[in-house]
């Protein structure tokens, strides 16, 4: 039980918080990006090797197939812990302090995305899905999202941040009424 240093004090700032929620569906969506590439590269060997026209150039092209599938599919692992959401995908990483949100809005594409900028100019992307299905990881991004309000930082979103805490709760009495057979 020693005296803390300035060097442990300022180790300790420097440190970012462990993350207090995951995204508890990544590792089955990580599984299902594995079997799809694996489920497609068998099945064009298969059909290759039945029609007699397998090569090596050309497994080594559904492979390629393969591994394309299962770079499209993986998932973004998402963590939150106060004041700081974390995205990793396959090839790169992006954070923002949600504590300090300046922007929430919708993303404009194909696929739907929830964007966040902070006031240091990082910027997330992530899926809403993964927000709906992860309650505890809401509550944290929630929680600084009106932190953000409160400070007055937000200057825009507050809309986005309605409408995902809606779909977020919508979701949860869905399933309170189906585990209770209310539904």
């Amino acid at each position: 039980m020693g005296r803390r240093t300035t060097s442990d004090t300022a180790r300790n700032r420097a440190m970012p918080p462990q993350p207090v929620a995951y995204d508890i569906t990544w590792a089955g969506e990580a599984r299902s990006a594995v079997g799809y590439g694996t489920l497609l590269f068998a099945l064009l060997a298969a059909v290759d090797e039945v029609a007699g026209t397998l090569t090596d150039v050309r497994v080594a092209l559904w492979l390629v197939l393969g591994a394309l599938l299962f770079a499209v599919l993986w998932p973004a692992r998402v963590s939150a812990a106060p004041g700081l959401l974390v995205s990793r995908g396959l090839w790169r990483q992006s954070g923002v302090r949600t504590d300090r949100l300046v922007s929430v809005r919708w993303s404009n594409g194909v696929a739907q995305r929830l964007v966040l900028r902070d006031a240091d100019g990082n910027r997330a992307e992530i899926d809403p899905r993964v927000l709906i299905a992860n309650p505890p990881l809401w509550a944290v991004v929630d929680t600084d999202a009106r932190t953000s309000i409160e400070r007055g930082t937000l200057r825009c979103g507050e809309t986005a941040l309605r409408q995902m805490a809606a779909r977020v709760d919508r979701e949860s009495a869905r399933i309170v009424f189906k585990l209770s057979g209310l539904k």
